[in-house]
C-alpha cells in the first residue's frame, strides 16, 4: 500500500543545513495499523509532511497504491491528498459551522460528488463509529473524544487508501483516547482500512500491529505486536523507548 525508499529531507536555515530524514526506508500492508514514535525532533513530522504530499524531500521514492508521488503535478497531488488520503489531526480540524453530518461529507462536497451513495455511507460511519445520536449537533455542542471520532469517520468519507493520523489522541483525556483508538481498530477491522499514525502516546501506539521508532533521522528499531497481547506489547514498546532514550 504504501513504501518509503531512501527517503532523505533537508532543511536550510541561514547557511547551515540540518538533515531531518536520513535515508529513511518501510512499507506499510494494506489493512495494517503503524505507528510512529520518536522523540521531539526525530523527524516524525516530517515523516507524515512528506508522505502526504505538503513538503518536498530531496531524495528517495513514495509510492502509494503503485503511484509516485514525487512525480506528480500540484494539481495532481491535490487529487491524491483529496481522493487516496483521509487526514486525522490533532486540533479535528472539524467546520463550526456545519453539523456533524455535514462536516463528515466535506471531502464529498470538495469533489461535488455528495450523493445518495455518499449520504449512505456517511449514515454508516456515524453508526460505526457511535455517534449517530449527535448527527444534527455543532463541533462546539459535543466532546473532544465525539470530535475526533467525527474527523475518523470524515477521513473516511471518500474510501481512501490510507488515513494519515497526526497525533489524533493528543488533545483528548485517557477515555477519550482509548474510544478514539478503538475507532480506528474499528475501521480496520470493518472497512479494511490502512492507518498510519505519528503519537506520543505509548499506550496509543500499544494498540498498532507494528511501532516504527525514530531517533535522530533515523529508523532506531521496528516492534512487532505479533501474538503479544496489547499489554504486554506496551510492556515491549516502553523498554524499547527507554533503550532508545538512553535510560537503560
Amino acid at each position: 500500500m504504501l513504501s518509503v525508499k531512501n527517503l532523505e529531507k533537508s532543511y536550510t536555515t541561514g547557511n547551515r543545513t540540518y538533515t531531518v530524514l536520513k535515508g529513511i526506508s518501510f512499507s506499510v500492508a494494506k489493512g495494517e495499523f503503524v505507528a510512529v514514535m520518536g522523540p521531539s525532533g526525530s523527524g516524525k513530522s516530517t515523516l507524515l509532511n512528506c508522505i502526504s504530499c505538503y513538503i518536498p524531500f530531496e531524495k528517495g521514492r513514495i509510492t502509494l497504491g503503485g503511484q509516485e508521488l514525487s512525480s506528480l503535478t500540484p494539481e495532481q497531488l491535490a487529487s491524491v491528498r483529496n481522493e487516496k488520503l483521509g487526514f486525522v489531526f490533532q486540533d479535528f480540524m472539524l467546520l463550526d459551522g456545519l453539523s456533524v453530518r455535514e462536516n463528515i461529507l466535506v471531502p464529498r462536497i470538495i469533489r461535488q460528488n455528495v450523493d445518495k451513495e455518499g449520504e449512505r455511507y456517511a449514515d454508516q460511519l456515524m453508526e460505526l463509529f457511535g455517534i449517530s445520536h449527535i448527527r444534527n449537533k455543532y463541533p462546539a455542542e459535543i466532546s473532544g473524544g465525539e470530535r475526533q471520532r467525527t474527523a475518523v469517520a470524515r477521513s473516511l468519507i471518500n474510501h481512501p487508501l490510507m488515513l494519515l493520523a497526526d497525533e489524533p489522541t493528543g488533545n483528548l483525556d485517557s477515555t477519550s483516547s482509548r474510544i478514539v483508538i478503538e475507532s480506528f481498530e474499528n475501521a480496520r477491522q470493518n472497512l479494511d482500512a490502512t492507518i498510519f499514525m505519528v503519537t506520543h502516546d505509548s499506550f496509543s501506539a500499544s494498540f498498532c500491529d507494528r511501532v516504527i521508532l525514530l531517533k535522530d533521522g533515523n529508523i532506531y528499531r521496528q516492534l512487532e505486536k505479533n501474538i503479544q497481547t496489547r499489554s504486554a506489547f506496551h510492556d515491549t514498546l516502553l523498554n524499547a523507548i527507554k533503550e532508545m532514550s538512553g535510560d537503560m
